[in-house]
């Protein structure tokens, strides 16, 4: 979002100037969240930023945690989605001055100083009740593009401000970048979202391999299955490639976490490739010293390297590039 945009919104968008107090409250709200967010995949990535933004970081973090635990929770649908009314009222408070919940509390610094948008996050609450409202299952493309806006694209705009990028380029890292997460994400739980009768690789994609049934349970059983996850693997490296392109034009220093993030989820989205989808159950996960040696690589750069080519990777990276690139034709076909 660009400042002018950000001064031409509505009242309700803007944070009045006694939104941020320094009080014992929110000193012990973001020594909480501080907590919280430690075990968070982007816990390395944030502390490459400076205090204030790290902390604003964090507590963004658990805001996210907070309404994503709604809809996965066992609650009814109706309370549920009582409950995330609840929030958008507290986003209300929020932006008035009169935040009343430990994480809002730890975000009035954050909206005063880095102009983060009220829009967003009522965005990123109405991506959670689409899954709150009804079990999610073999959307269009249309339809999980519109979820990827809500729950991952929205997270990252307001992320690129607190990082302090202002820029066109950096709204399309937001683009970019939110969708692959989401899509890598997608195609690491698609046993744990089953249990949970959801089913987000979209329709297009299941019937283009003579797959036409949405129970979660059937279609993870399918033997196409592992088809259907390597073309939407194509469209997230498509996303992580455009991603990169976007960071390379951002201020190298500022945009260091949103190169680390890209630089460990690529990597787990290759890890994916290598396992294949025949065995869902088995984890995959980046081993602590290539996560590190991620961070250092990242961090000290700003910048994200291309895809390795063949002639030159190591045989894990090769079978991924492989694995991307066999899908060609189908690229193509991509919207």
């Amino acid at each position: 979002m660009s400042t002018v945009e950000r001064l031409d919104a509505p009242i309700l968008e803007r944070p009045s100037p006694s939104a941020f107090t320094d009080t014992p409250d929110n000193k012990d709200a973001a020594i909480a969240l501080r907590g919280h967010a430690a075990g968070s995949s982007f816990f390395w990535s944030m502390q490459l930023l400076q205090v204030r933004r790290r902390e604003a970081m964090y507590a963004l973090y658990v805001f996210c945690r907070e309404v994503a635990d709604i809809s996965d929770g066992e609650a009814s649908r109706s309370l549920k989605q009582s409950l995330l009314s609840n929030w958008r009222s507290e986003i209300a408070h929020l932006y008035a001055g009169r935040p009343q919940h430990a994480v809002t509390r730890g975000l009035t610094e954050a909206i005063h100083l880095y102009g983060l948008r009220c829009d967003d996050f009522l965005a990123i609450i109405d991506g959670v009740e689409m899954d709150a409202r009804t079990d999610f299952r073999a959307p269009s493309f249309a339809q999980l593009d519109r979820y990827c806006e809500r729950v991952a694209v929205a997270v990252g705009r307001l992320s690129v401000r607190i990082f302090g990028e202002e820029t066109p380029a950096g709204e399309r890292v937001a683009a970019e970048l939110g969708r692959a997460l989401q899509l890598t994400d997608i195609l690491c739980d698609l046993a744990e979202d089953g249990k949970r009768h959801r089913l987000y690789l979209p329709r297009e994609l299941l019937h283009a391999r003579g797959i036409f049934a949405t129970t979660p349970s059937w279609v993870l059983a399918h033997p196409a299955l592992p088809d259907v996850c390597r073309d939407l693997a194509v469209l997230a490296e498509r996303h992580y490639a455009a991603a990169a392109e976007a960071i390379a034009a951002c201020d190298r220093w500022t945009m260091r976490p949103a190169a680390v993030m890209l630089g460990i989820h690529r990597a787990l989205l290759h890890e994916l490739l290598v396992r294949g989808w025949r065995h869902i159950d088995k984890p995959v996960r980046i081993p602590a010293w290539h996560k590190f040696a991620l961070v250092i690589r990242y961090g000290l750069t700003g910048r994200c390297a291309p895809v390795v080519g063949m002639e030159t990777a190591s045989p894990r990276t090769r079978t991924a590039n492989h694995e991307v690139r066999s899908a060609t034709e189908f690229d193509r076909a991509l919207p």
